[in-house]
């Protein structure tokens, strides 16, 4: 009886505390950027009998649910710093959505005009929102993928006075920040203690931000990158259409470092939209299907004898609920 006193006493004296602790109020949304949590994936090791341990960075708790929050920041905060834009400007970006709502949230809290290209094979949920914050759209035609959509971009952009592409396939603030704050936040939270790091590719931006400063910080460290297998373009085969959103833009972009990967491997629709379940189904974490695919191809490597007790981290880039109208759902 004494030691349940005893308990609740120093609970109560910890939520004193806490409720006494100096109030932190930000001054706009996106200094909520960052600073997301690492978590060890123990069911899925478990369940599937891997050797090695996978380590999830998830990049939805960022505030409008994406990896891209970081990219939309630092690429409006370098514009400005360039003098680039003002308050007449019209920002134009080609996007598959994600980095299209970063900017949206970060243009409205700011008062920039915003027109965004997108492939109109993009989910329902990625239109509405970008509506909801006040961007407007220009579907491109799905065939045609990120190329048709970046075409639509200049297109506009010639069409349209004081206006800017800041383009995040070739704008170099987009590895920076994910090497500056991605990278670091990783390194600091795992005390260095990192054998595998591997992302999904779209832009490139996140694994060439955070590959980079792993090699410089560790070099044995291996960098794996993850792309569509009907869209495998940096292992040397055609563009081509495919369903795991937001990674296989169906190019190279100058924001890719192609020296700093180790292997890449190449995941199925199927397997990314598998992986997405099993992720949601074992650990409660519901990443969309990017994440599935970036899943899939850490457990391929981790149920290798090799990998016994080694650390891969892994991104997981957005939010399940971004996919409710996609095949991942369908049985649902």
């Amino acid at each position: 009886m004494q030691k349940r006193k005893s308990c609740k006493n120093s609970l109560i004296r910890r939520l004193t505390l806490l409720s006494k602790r100096k109030e932190k109020i930000f001054d706009s949304i996106d200094e909520t950027i960052g600073n997301t949590p690492l978590v060890r994936l123990n069911n899925i090791k478990r369940k599937l009998n891997l050797h090695g341990n996978i380590i999830a960075k998830l990049e939805f708790f960022n505030p409008l649910g994406s990896v891209k929050d970081r990219i939309g920041l630092a690429m409006i905060n370098k514009a400005e710093k360039e003098k680039r834009i003002d308050s007449n400007t019209t920002i134009i970006e080609p996007t598959s959505g994600n980095t299209g709502i970063s900017l949206a949230f970060i243009c409205a809290a700011r008062g920039y005009k915003l027109l965004l290209t997108m492939p109109n094979s993009m989910s329902l949920e990625r239109k509405k929102m970008l509506l909801f914050l006040g961007a407007k759209i220009v579907s491109t035609p799905r065939e045609l993928g990120m190329n048709g959509a970046i075409k639509k971009a200049m297109e506009l952009k010639k069409k349209t006075p004081n206006s800017i592409i800041l383009n995040q396939f070739q704008n170099f603030s987009n590895p920076e920040i994910h090497f500056q704050t991605t990278a670091q936040e990783i390194w600091d939270d795992c005390s260095g203690n990192i054998d595998n790091f591997m992302a999904g590719v779209g832009t490139g931006g996140t694994i060439s931000g955070v590959g980079n400063f792993l090699k410089k910080k560790k070099s044995k460290v291996k960098i794996y990158a993850v792309e569509p297998e009907d869209s495998a373009v940096i292992s040397g085969c055609d563009a081509g259409s495919h369903s795991i959103q937001g990674i296989g833009a169906g190019f190279i972009p100058k924001t890719l470092d192609m020296k700093i990967i180790d292997k890449t491997i190449s995941i199925s629709n199927t397997s990314a939209f598998n992986y997405s379940r099993i992720l949601a189904k074992y650990e409660g974490i519901t990443g969309g299907i990017s994440s599935g695919a970036v899943l899939a191809a850490a457990v391929e490597i981790n149920e290798k004898i090799d990998m016994k007790d080694k650390n891969t981290i892994i991104i997981i880039p957005s939010f399940a609920e971004r996919y409710l109208s996609t095949d991942l759902f369908n049985d649902i």
